[in-house]
Protein backbone atom coordinates (compact mmCIF):
# COMPACT_ATOMS: atom_id res chain seq x y z
CA UNK A 1 0.00 0.00 0.00
CA UNK A 2 2.81 2.33 1.13
CA UNK A 3 4.87 1.70 -2.40
CA UNK A 4 1.99 2.45 -4.14
CA UNK A 5 1.03 5.43 -2.32
CA UNK A 6 5.25 6.84 -3.18
CA UNK A 7 4.50 6.34 -6.58
CA UNK A 8 1.44 7.75 -7.18
CA UNK A 9 3.22 10.96 -4.64
CA UNK A 10 6.46 10.87 -6.88
CA UNK A 11 4.17 10.90 -10.52
CA UNK A 12 2.25 14.12 -9.09
CA UNK A 13 5.52 15.51 -8.40
CA UNK A 14 7.33 15.04 -11.72
CA UNK A 15 3.94 16.35 -13.44
CA UNK A 16 3.88 19.70 -10.99
CA UNK A 17 7.66 20.17 -11.95
CA UNK A 18 7.47 19.32 -15.46
CA UNK A 19 4.61 22.16 -15.20
CA UNK A 20 7.10 24.78 -14.23
CA UNK A 21 5.57 24.67 -10.42
CA UNK A 22 8.18 26.23 -7.48
CA UNK A 23 10.39 23.07 -7.22
CA UNK A 24 11.02 23.51 -3.52
CA UNK A 25 7.51 24.24 -2.72
CA UNK A 26 6.47 20.80 -4.60
CA UNK A 27 9.44 18.90 -2.86
CA UNK A 28 8.67 19.92 0.67
CA UNK A 29 4.86 19.92 0.04
CA UNK A 30 5.03 16.45 -1.35
CA UNK A 31 7.25 14.55 1.06
CA UNK A 32 5.44 16.49 4.03
CA UNK A 33 2.40 15.09 2.34
CA UNK A 34 3.74 11.67 2.19
CA UNK A 35 5.06 11.65 5.98
CA UNK A 36 2.19 12.85 7.37
CA UNK A 37 0.20 9.57 5.35
CA UNK A 38 2.83 7.56 7.03
CA UNK A 39 2.52 9.00 10.47
CA UNK A 40 -1.53 8.33 10.20
CA UNK A 41 -0.88 4.52 8.46
CA UNK A 42 1.72 4.22 11.70
CA UNK A 43 4.25 3.78 9.55
CA UNK A 44 8.00 3.62 10.54
CA UNK A 45 8.65 7.13 10.32
CA UNK A 46 12.76 8.36 9.79
CA UNK A 47 14.42 9.28 13.27
CA UNK A 48 14.48 12.12 15.08
CA UNK A 49 17.52 13.30 17.37
CA UNK A 50 15.12 15.45 19.40
CA UNK A 51 11.54 14.77 18.79
CA UNK A 52 8.67 17.34 19.89
CA UNK A 53 6.61 14.75 21.92
CA UNK A 54 3.87 15.71 19.21
CA UNK A 55 3.72 13.43 16.15
CA UNK A 56 2.24 16.20 14.06
CA UNK A 57 5.08 19.29 15.32
CA UNK A 58 7.93 16.52 14.37
CA UNK A 59 6.96 16.69 11.18
CA UNK A 60 8.03 20.31 10.91
CA UNK A 61 10.79 19.15 13.11
CA UNK A 62 12.29 17.22 10.32
CA UNK A 63 12.82 20.17 8.58
CA UNK A 64 14.89 22.10 11.06
CA UNK A 65 17.14 18.95 11.41
CA UNK A 66 17.86 19.17 7.71
CA UNK A 67 18.27 22.65 7.61
CA UNK A 68 21.08 22.04 10.40
CA UNK A 69 22.87 18.61 8.88
CA UNK A 70 22.36 20.55 5.67
CA UNK A 71 24.08 23.64 6.68
CA UNK A 72 26.54 22.27 8.88
CA UNK A 73 27.67 20.10 6.19
CA UNK A 74 27.58 20.16 2.14
CA UNK A 75 25.07 23.20 2.31
CA UNK A 76 28.41 25.43 3.89
CA UNK A 77 30.62 23.67 1.12
CA UNK A 78 28.44 24.32 -1.55
CA UNK A 79 28.16 28.23 -0.62
CA UNK A 80 31.59 28.49 -0.81
CA UNK A 81 31.69 27.29 -4.52
CA UNK A 82 28.84 29.64 -4.98
CA UNK A 83 30.57 32.49 -3.57
CA UNK A 84 33.57 31.48 -5.12
CA UNK A 85 32.19 31.48 -8.61
CA UNK A 86 30.58 34.58 -8.29
CA UNK A 87 33.75 36.66 -7.34
CA UNK A 88 35.92 35.02 -9.99
CA UNK A 89 33.58 35.99 -12.78
CA UNK A 90 33.24 39.64 -10.75
CA UNK A 91 37.30 40.05 -11.49
CA UNK A 92 37.11 38.46 -14.55
CA UNK A 93 38.90 35.47 -13.74
CA UNK A 94 36.66 33.05 -15.05
CA UNK A 95 37.18 35.07 -18.65
CA UNK A 96 40.91 34.51 -18.43
CA UNK A 97 40.83 31.07 -18.08
CA UNK A 98 38.75 30.94 -21.06
CA UNK A 99 40.55 33.06 -23.40
CA UNK A 100 43.89 30.91 -22.40
CA UNK A 101 42.19 27.17 -23.11
CA UNK A 102 40.23 28.33 -26.41
CA UNK A 103 43.27 29.26 -28.11
CA UNK A 104 44.35 26.09 -29.30
CA UNK A 105 41.30 26.03 -31.28
CA UNK A 106 42.76 28.46 -33.76
CA UNK A 107 44.76 25.74 -35.48
CA UNK A 108 42.02 24.19 -36.86
CA UNK A 109 41.27 26.60 -39.57
CA UNK A 110 40.35 24.36 -42.22
CA UNK A 111 38.39 21.61 -39.47
CA UNK A 112 35.69 23.14 -38.51
CA UNK A 113 34.31 20.12 -37.42
CA UNK A 114 36.91 18.77 -34.99
CA UNK A 115 37.45 22.49 -33.73
CA UNK A 116 33.98 22.28 -33.18
CA UNK A 117 34.41 18.19 -31.15
CA UNK A 118 37.58 19.45 -29.03
CA UNK A 119 35.75 21.69 -27.32
CA UNK A 120 33.93 19.04 -25.54
CA UNK A 121 37.05 17.95 -23.64
CA UNK A 122 38.35 21.70 -23.04
CA UNK A 123 35.22 22.77 -21.95
CA UNK A 124 34.70 20.22 -19.64
CA UNK A 125 38.11 20.88 -17.55
CA UNK A 126 36.99 24.20 -17.95
CA UNK A 127 33.81 23.19 -16.18
CA UNK A 128 35.40 21.32 -12.94
CA UNK A 129 37.07 25.39 -12.53
CA UNK A 130 33.69 27.17 -13.08
CA UNK A 131 30.85 24.69 -12.04
CA UNK A 132 28.19 26.92 -13.27
CA UNK A 133 25.95 25.00 -16.51
CA UNK A 134 24.72 28.82 -17.27
CA UNK A 135 27.99 30.93 -16.20
CA UNK A 136 30.03 28.58 -18.35
CA UNK A 137 27.76 28.46 -21.29
CA UNK A 138 27.41 32.25 -21.39
CA UNK A 139 30.74 32.81 -20.90
CA UNK A 140 31.69 30.21 -24.41
CA UNK A 141 28.69 32.42 -26.20
CA UNK A 142 30.53 35.35 -25.66
CA UNK A 143 33.96 34.24 -26.33
CA UNK A 144 34.10 30.93 -27.98
CA UNK A 145 30.74 31.43 -30.11
CA UNK A 146 32.48 33.71 -32.54
CA UNK A 147 35.43 32.02 -32.67
CA UNK A 148 33.78 28.63 -34.22
CA UNK A 149 31.84 30.50 -36.25
CA UNK A 150 34.99 32.52 -37.92
CA UNK A 151 36.56 28.99 -38.12
CA UNK A 152 33.39 27.79 -40.36
CA UNK A 153 31.61 26.40 -37.73
CA UNK A 154 27.71 26.33 -38.50
CA UNK A 155 25.53 28.50 -34.65
CA UNK A 156 23.59 24.90 -34.53
CA UNK A 157 27.37 23.12 -34.29
CA UNK A 158 28.87 25.56 -32.39
CA UNK A 159 25.78 25.80 -29.37
CA UNK A 160 25.66 22.57 -28.96
CA UNK A 161 29.37 21.69 -28.41
CA UNK A 162 28.83 24.54 -25.74
CA UNK A 163 25.74 23.10 -24.24
CA UNK A 164 27.75 19.96 -24.01
CA UNK A 165 30.74 20.98 -21.85
CA UNK A 166 28.20 20.65 -19.15
CA UNK A 167 27.22 17.46 -19.31
CA UNK A 168 28.81 16.27 -16.68
CA UNK A 169 29.19 17.69 -12.93
CA UNK A 170 32.35 16.18 -11.99
CA UNK A 171 35.22 17.93 -9.27
CA UNK A 172 35.14 19.07 -6.11
CA UNK A 173 33.66 22.52 -7.14
CA UNK A 174 30.57 20.69 -8.04
CA UNK A 175 27.52 21.06 -5.71
CA UNK A 176 26.09 17.66 -7.07
CA UNK A 177 29.89 16.24 -6.23
CA UNK A 178 29.44 17.81 -3.02
CA UNK A 179 26.32 16.23 -2.49
CA UNK A 180 26.99 12.34 -3.77
CA UNK A 181 30.52 12.12 -1.54
CA UNK A 182 28.59 13.42 1.24
CA UNK A 183 25.82 10.40 0.42
CA UNK A 184 28.72 7.97 0.00
CA UNK A 185 30.95 9.29 2.75
CA UNK A 186 33.85 9.26 0.46
CA UNK A 187 36.79 11.86 0.32
CA UNK A 188 35.80 14.74 -2.49
CA UNK A 189 38.61 14.87 -4.28
CA UNK A 190 39.43 10.80 -4.14
CA UNK A 191 35.99 10.09 -5.45
CA UNK A 192 36.85 13.15 -8.18
CA UNK A 193 40.22 11.21 -9.01
CA UNK A 194 39.35 7.59 -8.73
CA UNK A 195 35.69 7.05 -9.79
CA UNK A 196 35.11 10.84 -12.05
CA UNK A 197 37.78 10.95 -14.07
CA UNK A 198 37.64 7.29 -14.96
CA UNK A 199 34.58 7.23 -16.30
CA UNK A 200 34.18 10.68 -17.81
CA UNK A 201 37.14 10.24 -19.87
CA UNK A 202 35.57 7.59 -22.29
CA UNK A 203 32.13 9.34 -22.20
CA UNK A 204 33.98 12.72 -23.51
CA UNK A 205 35.53 10.70 -26.37
CA UNK A 206 32.33 8.95 -27.22
CA UNK A 207 30.93 12.88 -27.52
CA UNK A 208 33.93 14.03 -29.46
CA UNK A 209 33.16 11.42 -32.29
CA UNK A 210 29.20 11.23 -32.17
CA UNK A 211 29.02 15.15 -32.39
CA UNK A 212 31.35 15.21 -35.16
CA UNK A 213 29.24 13.24 -37.26
CA UNK A 214 26.03 14.13 -36.10
CA UNK A 215 26.70 17.86 -36.44
CA UNK A 216 28.13 17.33 -39.88
CA UNK A 217 25.10 15.05 -40.51
CA UNK A 218 22.45 17.87 -39.58
CA UNK A 219 24.10 20.67 -41.28
CA UNK A 220 24.11 18.60 -44.73
CA UNK A 221 20.72 17.93 -44.08
CA UNK A 222 19.54 20.85 -43.13
CA UNK A 223 22.06 22.86 -45.94
CA UNK A 224 23.59 24.80 -43.20
CA UNK A 225 26.52 26.54 -43.86
CA UNK A 226 28.50 28.84 -41.07
CA UNK A 227 27.94 32.56 -40.97
CA UNK A 228 30.46 35.57 -40.05
CA UNK A 229 29.99 36.91 -36.11
CA UNK A 230 31.18 39.57 -35.40
CA UNK A 231 31.59 40.14 -31.33
CA UNK A 232 33.57 43.02 -29.71
CA UNK A 233 32.96 41.95 -26.19
CA UNK A 234 35.45 39.53 -25.93
CA UNK A 235 38.37 41.53 -25.19
CA UNK A 236 40.31 40.21 -22.31
CA UNK A 237 40.71 43.58 -19.84
CA UNK A 238 42.57 41.23 -16.77
CA UNK A 239 46.17 39.76 -17.07
CA UNK A 240 46.26 36.02 -18.43
CA UNK A 241 47.78 35.38 -15.18
CA UNK A 242 44.21 35.69 -13.83
CA UNK A 243 43.68 32.56 -15.11
CA UNK A 244 45.14 30.51 -12.51
CA UNK A 245 42.94 31.65 -9.99
CA UNK A 246 39.54 29.38 -10.41
CA UNK A 247 41.95 26.29 -10.64
CA UNK A 248 43.25 27.00 -7.16
CA UNK A 249 41.05 25.09 -5.64
CA UNK A 250 41.48 22.29 -7.46
CA UNK A 251 45.34 22.59 -6.99
CA UNK A 252 44.94 23.17 -3.46
CA UNK A 253 43.00 20.01 -2.83
CA UNK A 254 45.03 17.79 -4.84
CA UNK A 255 48.35 18.83 -3.55
CA UNK A 256 47.39 18.10 0.07
CA UNK A 257 45.10 15.26 -0.79
CA UNK A 258 45.80 11.69 0.78
CA UNK A 259 46.18 10.79 -2.47
CA UNK A 260 49.75 12.36 -2.86
CA UNK A 261 50.34 12.00 0.71
CA UNK A 262 53.25 14.52 0.24
CA UNK A 263 53.67 16.30 3.53
CA UNK A 264 54.48 14.55 6.62
CA UNK A 265 52.70 15.01 8.78
CA UNK A 266 50.01 15.03 6.75
CA UNK A 267 48.07 18.33 6.28
CA UNK A 268 44.55 17.96 5.57
CA UNK A 269 42.69 20.67 3.12
CA UNK A 270 38.87 20.39 2.45
CA UNK A 271 37.18 21.50 -0.37
CA UNK A 272 35.30 24.91 1.86
CA UNK A 273 38.74 26.02 2.91
CA UNK A 274 40.07 25.20 -0.19
CA UNK A 275 37.60 27.89 -1.51
CA UNK A 276 38.47 30.25 0.98
CA UNK A 277 42.27 30.48 0.80
CA UNK A 278 41.89 30.99 -3.15
CA UNK A 279 39.13 33.45 -2.36
CA UNK A 280 41.84 35.52 -0.20
CA UNK A 281 44.96 34.81 -3.13
CA UNK A 282 42.42 36.30 -5.52
CA UNK A 283 42.14 39.54 -3.71
CA UNK A 284 45.47 39.64 -2.90
CA UNK A 285 45.94 39.76 -7.08
CA UNK A 286 43.23 42.48 -7.41
CA UNK A 287 45.07 44.47 -4.67
CA UNK A 288 48.21 44.13 -6.59
CA UNK A 289 46.40 45.15 -10.20
CA UNK A 290 44.22 47.98 -8.81
CA UNK A 291 46.30 49.41 -6.14
CA UNK A 292 42.66 50.79 -4.68
CA UNK A 293 42.22 49.03 -0.93
CA UNK A 294 38.30 50.15 -0.43
CA UNK A 295 37.30 48.55 -3.91
CA UNK A 296 39.26 45.36 -3.48
CA UNK A 297 36.98 45.05 0.38
CA UNK A 298 33.90 46.27 -1.27
CA UNK A 299 34.48 43.85 -3.92
CA UNK A 300 34.07 40.83 -1.57
CA UNK A 301 30.77 41.26 -1.30
CA UNK A 302 30.28 39.50 -4.47
CA UNK A 303 31.73 36.29 -2.49
CA UNK A 304 28.92 36.89 0.47
CA UNK A 305 26.43 37.60 -2.57
CA UNK A 306 27.08 34.28 -4.39
CA UNK A 307 26.75 32.50 -0.87
CA UNK A 308 23.33 34.22 -0.59
CA UNK A 309 22.21 33.31 -4.30
CA UNK A 310 23.12 29.61 -3.94
CA UNK A 311 21.60 28.84 -0.28
CA UNK A 312 18.40 30.09 -1.76
CA UNK A 313 18.55 28.38 -5.31
CA UNK A 314 20.82 25.10 -4.38
CA UNK A 315 21.04 24.70 -0.88
CA UNK A 316 17.12 24.79 0.34
CA UNK A 317 16.66 22.61 -2.63
CA UNK A 318 18.74 19.99 -1.12
CA UNK A 319 16.38 20.56 2.15
CA UNK A 320 13.19 20.24 0.55
CA UNK A 321 14.18 17.03 -1.47
CA UNK A 322 15.71 15.31 1.70
CA UNK A 323 12.31 16.31 3.13
CA UNK A 324 10.78 14.34 -0.10
CA UNK A 325 13.38 11.61 -0.02
CA UNK A 326 12.19 10.61 3.75
CA UNK A 327 8.75 10.72 3.23
CA UNK A 328 9.18 8.02 0.10
CA UNK A 329 11.51 5.75 2.39
CA UNK A 330 8.70 5.90 5.25
CA UNK A 331 5.92 5.26 2.90
CA UNK A 332 8.52 1.69 2.31
CA UNK A 333 9.39 2.97 -1.74
CA UNK A 334 12.73 1.50 -1.08
CA UNK A 335 11.29 -1.84 0.41
CA UNK A 336 9.52 -1.75 -2.72
CA UNK A 337 11.62 -1.00 -5.35
CA UNK A 338 14.16 -3.75 -4.14
CA UNK A 339 11.71 -6.27 -3.29
CA UNK A 340 10.24 -5.76 -7.07
CA UNK A 341 13.96 -6.08 -8.32
CA UNK A 342 14.68 -9.19 -6.69
CA UNK A 343 11.35 -10.25 -7.60
CA UNK A 344 12.39 -10.07 -10.96
CA UNK A 345 16.19 -11.14 -10.50
CA UNK A 346 17.34 -7.58 -10.40
CA UNK A 347 20.23 -7.18 -8.04
CA UNK A 348 22.16 -3.67 -7.63
CA UNK A 349 22.92 -3.83 -11.20
CA UNK A 350 19.32 -3.64 -12.61
CA UNK A 351 18.62 -1.53 -9.79
CA UNK A 352 21.60 0.91 -10.64
CA UNK A 353 20.37 0.76 -14.29
CA UNK A 354 16.60 1.81 -13.51
CA UNK A 355 17.50 4.93 -11.12
CA UNK A 356 20.38 5.90 -13.71
CA UNK A 357 17.84 6.07 -16.29
CA UNK A 358 15.08 7.50 -14.12
CA UNK A 359 17.22 10.37 -13.07
CA UNK A 360 17.96 11.07 -16.91
CA UNK A 361 15.21 11.63 -17.39
CA UNK A 362 13.58 13.33 -14.77
CA UNK A 363 16.38 15.67 -15.85
CA UNK A 364 15.46 15.52 -19.55
CA UNK A 365 11.49 16.78 -18.13
CA UNK A 366 12.32 19.25 -15.12
CA UNK A 367 15.69 20.78 -17.15
CA UNK A 368 17.56 20.80 -13.49
CA UNK A 369 19.98 17.68 -12.79
CA UNK A 370 19.87 19.10 -9.27
CA UNK A 371 16.26 18.72 -8.57
CA UNK A 372 16.53 15.36 -9.90
CA UNK A 373 19.55 14.07 -8.20
CA UNK A 374 18.81 15.92 -4.83
CA UNK A 375 15.48 14.02 -4.23
CA UNK A 376 16.28 10.52 -5.55
CA UNK A 377 21.02 10.51 -4.34
CA UNK A 378 19.67 10.42 -0.52
CA UNK A 379 17.61 6.65 -1.41
CA UNK A 380 20.74 5.01 -2.28
CA UNK A 381 22.50 4.26 1.26
CA UNK A 382 19.12 2.41 2.47
CA UNK A 383 19.13 0.74 -0.95
CA UNK A 384 23.02 -0.33 -1.24
CA UNK A 385 22.81 -1.40 2.55
CA UNK A 386 20.53 -3.45 2.31
CA UNK A 387 22.03 -5.34 -1.37
CA UNK A 388 24.92 -5.61 0.59
CA UNK A 389 26.67 -3.07 -2.08
CA UNK A 390 29.07 -0.08 -2.58
CA UNK A 391 27.42 2.95 -2.49
CA UNK A 392 29.76 4.72 -5.04
CA UNK A 393 28.74 1.79 -7.14
CA UNK A 394 25.39 3.70 -7.51
CA UNK A 395 26.19 7.15 -6.69
CA UNK A 396 28.43 7.86 -9.73
CA UNK A 397 26.26 7.08 -12.80
CA UNK A 398 23.34 8.14 -11.08
CA UNK A 399 24.85 11.68 -10.05
CA UNK A 400 26.27 11.52 -13.80
CA UNK A 401 23.26 10.90 -15.68
CA UNK A 402 21.59 14.23 -13.55
CA UNK A 403 23.60 16.49 -16.02
CA UNK A 404 23.33 14.87 -18.93
CA UNK A 405 19.93 14.80 -18.72
CA UNK A 406 19.81 18.19 -18.44
CA UNK A 407 21.64 18.56 -21.49
CA UNK A 408 18.93 17.79 -23.90
CA UNK A 409 16.16 18.94 -22.13
CA UNK A 410 14.59 22.34 -24.23
CA UNK A 411 13.34 24.17 -20.69
CA UNK A 412 16.85 23.89 -19.34
CA UNK A 413 18.34 27.45 -18.14
CA UNK A 414 21.61 26.80 -19.85
CA UNK A 415 19.68 25.33 -22.96
CA UNK A 416 17.04 28.22 -23.21
CA UNK A 417 19.80 30.91 -22.52
CA UNK A 418 22.74 30.04 -25.67
CA UNK A 419 19.78 29.23 -27.54
CA UNK A 420 18.70 32.59 -27.60
CA UNK A 421 22.57 34.42 -27.99
CA UNK A 422 22.39 31.72 -30.64
CA UNK A 423 18.99 32.63 -32.44
CA UNK A 424 18.12 29.13 -32.77
CA UNK A 425 15.27 27.35 -31.31
CA UNK A 426 15.81 24.88 -28.06
CA UNK A 427 14.49 21.96 -30.22
CA UNK A 428 16.89 22.19 -32.72
CA UNK A 429 19.83 22.54 -30.22
CA UNK A 430 18.07 18.87 -28.11
CA UNK A 431 18.21 17.30 -31.39
CA UNK A 432 21.63 17.62 -31.88
CA UNK A 433 22.11 16.70 -28.22
CA UNK A 434 20.12 13.91 -27.67
CA UNK A 435 21.78 11.15 -29.88
CA UNK A 436 25.49 11.97 -28.49
CA UNK A 437 24.47 12.14 -24.58
CA UNK A 438 22.15 8.83 -24.92
CA UNK A 439 25.03 7.45 -26.35
CA UNK A 440 27.27 8.39 -23.99
CA UNK A 441 24.35 7.36 -21.14
CA UNK A 442 23.96 3.69 -23.15
CA UNK A 443 28.59 3.54 -22.94
CA UNK A 444 28.48 5.00 -19.05
CA UNK A 445 25.90 1.93 -18.18
CA UNK A 446 27.52 -0.98 -19.55
CA UNK A 447 30.86 0.46 -18.65
CA UNK A 448 30.21 0.38 -15.33
CA UNK A 449 27.90 -1.56 -14.48
CA UNK A 450 28.72 -4.48 -16.54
Amino acid sequence: MGSIIAVIFTVITGWLLLKKYNPHAVLLVSGLSMLTISMFLEYNLPDLKNPTGFSGFDLFRYIKESFSKTNAGVGLMIMAIGGFVAYIDKIGASNALVNLSMRPLKLFKNQPYIAASLVIPLGQVLFVAIPSAAGLSLLLMASLFPILVKLGVSRLSAVSVITATTAFGIGPASAITASATQIAEVDTIVFFIKNQIPMVIPLSISMMVTYYFVNRYFDKKQLISSEEIVNENTKLNVPLIYAIIPVLPIILLLVFSKIFNAFDPPISLDTTTAMFISLFIGLLFELFRSRDIKAVLTSLNTFWNGMGNIFKTVVTLIITADIFAKGLISLGFIDGLINASQNLGFGVVGIGVVMTIMIFLASMLMGSGNASFFAFGPLVPKITKSLGADTTTLILPMQLSASMGRTVSPVAGVIIATAEIAKVTTIAIVKRNLIPLGVALVIMLFYHFI
